[in-house]
């Protein structure tokens, strides 16, 4: 299967389980994998074939910088989903939600969760 990445997108969100974080906020890094099959937008040089690159940040950026969640596994959980509804030749999501600095005891560079979900093949 063929890949589009984007990585290191950044935004500003509001998501965390901390009164601090849903009032403040904070930085958030996104790294999506797309696995899609990109012979025909290869052959024909047609973006309509491929995934628009410009669209996939902007779906992901109102996800991010919208609605609070509590857990980065809801916000991952939340731009898979998207994703995998809004293309049609998108099998396989990946995505990768970094909190840089998380607001924990201790000295961390960051705090990450990664979920992979597919569309489901019927028979």
């Amino acid at each position: 299967m063929d890949k589009i990445r984007l990585t290191n997108m950044k935004f500003y969100g509001y998501h965390g389980v901390f009164a601090e974080e849903n009032r403040l906020g904070q930085r958030f890094n996104v790294d999506i994998t797309l696995e899609v099959d990109l012979a025909e937008a290869a052959a024909t040089d047609d973006l309509t074939k491929s995934i628009d690159y410009g669209d996939v940040f902007s779906r992901v950026q109102k996800i991010v910088e919208g609605e609070p969640k509590k857990l980065l596994e809801a916000v991952a959980e939340q731009i898979t989903t998207e994703l995998l509804t809004a293309y049609s030749i998108l099998q396989q999501c990946t995505v990768v939600l970094i909190k840089p600095d998380p607001p924990i005891p201790g000295h961390y560079d960051s705090v990450s969760v990664e979920i992979t979900r597919s569309k489901v093949k019927n028979g």
